[in-house]
């Protein structure tokens, strides 16, 4: 069947974007960027992969006679993209230790370029293009060892909250100067590569000189009254959007025919674009859609057409392919480290400022995809680059953890049984997925911490950035987020209701920062913070019916402290009668524990602990009436109730109670249902069912303090 161009074109596209996109996540669960899985997809759909196990699919997805179209889509990709690399860099990120950064910066430049051209004299003979000369070839591959990505960099920092600390702020400025630094050394490289001789370089420099001058001087005032219009509307219209994107493509035409590349002159605009916050977070966010998820993987997968690691065929260019990526490794961390350590910075901060300056990504593959568009290197040195920078950016985020695990420092220091914190406040960590909406949990939290005896309840909001959002990424940008979060979280905590009746003699400390993974986070805070329970709200995921399913039942099977699961009904009254099903099982305990907190806090609430045959309390329970007051045991009763049907005796003794409160078993599975309760019924039959406010505890071990003094 003969099949149009443009219909073969989309099917590519269709193909393309969704491998990208399912590689892409699939990167971003083991905590990589999701740029190296795009990256990894688009190899997987060239020779490498798809070519070599399905020759004949491969060949009619991508027939050669499709790959001009792709190319054209692939370069409109690029443009945009470096617009909104150079949108990206904001002078605030030179804000502080700009001497040691300059410093740190060009040694992690100079250390790695000088290597390079070592390294070339060595490859020239073997790889170089016929015509083109050692100078050309020695600068590209020079500039290829001293990228480093500064968009995939920020991105480690803020998944790991280390932008706003001194080797996060160093890494961003280094990173900055870098750029700017090896975007300079790769024009020239493109210019000796295009004129090919150093004579011939010289009238293109001068004219990017110029052009540059220009821009600054004509350019920069029209981009401000651009920003002006948007300060005064209040919007970016669609004329206005189409005023800047043709900036940018007349920017990029402008460069390509000085002769160095149209990505610089893209890049040129976004970096003049006046820093406006508002101004810039709606250019990119009406950017970025586009651009990364249609044209960047097009970018990504015509990269992989070209990169055959079948060329890799004989031990001795595996060999030189390990040189190359020591070489660049070697280079960039051995220099910052040296620089870093003459700076005065320790040991540590030294090694992993060496590891993030590592970080190549897309930028490194845009500089390849240069060098072999205009010939400099052969695709077989294009495919041993690829795979330095698929490794360099890969190890950054593990290394890091290794060299500095700033925020899993105290996490990583696992809290043996029996050495559970026993003294100090009653903490409880309260995990927030939408501050706006969760008043009744924090005061659920209020009523569990109290005010007889010392407490605290930390309110915790998880901040997560989109996987493919680049300039949400950026430090600036994240740190809007978070204090547009702090500030939500402030005007609910000052809400004179919920201070008068939920924490009226209780500490609140708020923590508000960015997570990728809020299962984990949770948990490594919890043993951070020393926290006693961790207390969540019920959740549906999007794909299932679930109350207790996604990250609450990730919570409760993974968390390292107490848990409990809180479900209010919507015509929920104050908690004055609380109904617990008494058990054996430590999870009970738990739930006895907090439902005698509750009865301790105030003395209007009553407990009876039900049990549905004629056994005796459990011995836990016993223990524990027995050390209450005459006046606190007044208030609990413990009726017995003879049933064959015990799920449905329980949902009727409901109808009598403010709050239900049930504990899990030993069984606590990842089954749909989640667990089971000591009876064996499913909390999520009772969650649904259930005609009080619910309360479902998992205790991490038995014969735990839970009452933290009260009594």
């Amino acid at each position: 069947m003969h099949i149009s161009g443009i219909v073969q074109v989309l099917i590519q596209v269709v193909v393309i974007i969704g491998v990208s996109r399912l590689v892409g996540l699939g990167f971003r669960r083991i905590n990589q960027p999701l740029v190296i899985g795009e990256i990894v997809a688009g190899i997987m759909l060239g020779p490498s992969l798809l070519g070599a196990v399905a020759p004949a699919l491969s060949a009619f997805l991508f027939p050669p006679q499709t790959l001009p179209l792709l190319e054209i889509l692939k370069d409109l990709g690029l443009i945009f993209f470096m617009f909104l690399i150079g949108l990206e860099l904001d002078p605030k990120y030179l804000k502080g230790g700009l001497k040691t950064a300059v410093l740190v910066s060009h040694t992690s430049i100079v250390t790695p370029f000088s290597l390079g051209l070592l390294l070339a004299v060595l490859l020239y003979p073997l790889m170089s293009q016929q015509g083109v000369s050692f100078t050309a070839f020695s600068l590209f591959l020079g500039a290829a060892m001293s990228i480093t990505a500064f968009p995939v960099l920020a991105r480690i920092l803020t998944e790991k909250n280390l932008q706003n600390t001194r080797i996060g702020t160093l890494a961003l400025t280094c990173a900055a100067v870098d750029d700017v630094t090896a975007w300079c050394l790769l024009a020239l490289a493109i210019s000796m590569a295009r004129t090919n001789s150093m004579v011939g370089a010289v009238p293109v420099i001068l004219l990017s000189l110029l052009y540059v001058g220009s821009m600054v001087l004509l350019g920069r005032p029209l981009l401000a009254q651009i920003a002006k219009i948007f300060s005064s509307s209040g919007k970016l219209d669609q004329s206005l959007l189409a005023l800047i994107y043709v900036c940018v493509v007349l920017s990029a035409v402008m460069t390509e025919l000085i002769g160095i590349h149209f990505i610089f002159g893209a890049f040129l605009v976004g970096a003049l674009m006046p820093k406006q916050a508002d101004l810039t977070r709606v250019i990119a966010e009406k950017t970025e859609d586009f651009v990364l998820v249609v044209l960047l993987p097009i970018f990504f997968a015509y990269s992989g057409l070209k990169t055959q690691i079948g060329l890799l065929n004989q031990p001795i260019l595996w060999a030189l392919c390990a040189l190359v990526l020591f070489v660049a490794i070697a280079g960039k961390y051995c220099g910052t480290f040296l620089a870093a350590r003459l700076s005065g910075l320790s040991n540590q901060d030294s090694s992993a400022l060496g590891w993030l300056m590592n970080t190549r990504g897309l930028t490194e593959l845009i500089v390849l995809n240069i060098g072999l568009s205009l010939g400099v290197i052969t695709p077989l040195l294009f495919t041993m680059l690829v795979i330095m920078a698929l490794v360099t950016t890969f190890m950054t985020s593990p290394l890091l953890a290794w060299t500095y695990p700033r925020d899993r420092a105290q996490a990583a220091l696992q809290v043996p049984k029996g050495d559970r914190k026993t003294a100090g406040p009653y903490r409880v960590l309260v995990p927030m997925a939408n501050p706006k909406s969760q008043q009744p949990l924090l005061s659920m939290a209020g009523a569990i911490a109290g005010e007889v005896a010392p407490a605290m309840v930390l309110p915790l909001s998880l901040v997560q950035l989109e996987n493919d959002y680049y300039f949400e990424s950026m430090p600036l940008e994240a740190d809007r987020r978070l204090k547009v979060r702090r500030e939500q979280i402030e005007r609910l905590l000052s809400s004179q209701t919920l201070l008068a009746d939920a924490f009226p003699a209780t500490a609140i400390e708020p923590i508000v920062q960015v997570s990728q993974d809020v299962a984990r986070t949770t948990a490594d805070l919890a043993l951070q913070k020393e926290i006693d329970l961790i207390l969540l709200g019920w959740h549906r995921p999007v794909f299932s019916n679930s109350r207790l399913g996604g990250r609450v039942a990730q919570i409760l099977n993974n968390a390292p402290v107490d848990v409990a699961v809180y479900i209010e009904r919507a015509d929920a009254k104050p908690v004055r009668q609380i109904l617990l099903l008494d058990s054996s099982s430590h999870h009970t305990e738990l739930g006895l524990d907090l439902a005698l907190r509750l009865v301790l806090n105030d003395p209007n609430r009553e407990l009876s602990l039900l049990r549905l045959k004629s056994v005796a309390l459990s011995r836990y329970t016993t223990d524990r009436l027995a050390k209450l007051p005459e006046s606190v045991r007044s208030r609990i009763a413990t009726p017995i109730i003879h049933t064959s049907k015990p799920m449905e005796t329980l949902i009727h003794a409901t109808a009598t109670a403010d709050l239900t409160i049930v504990g899990v078993s030993q069984s606590w599975g990842r089954s749909a249902a989640v667990g089971q309760s000591s009876l064996g019924h499913a909390p999520e039959a009772l969650a649904v069912r259930c005609q009080s406010s619910l309360l479902i505890t998992r205790s991490v071990e038995a014969g735990i303090d839970h009452l933290g003094g009260l009594i």
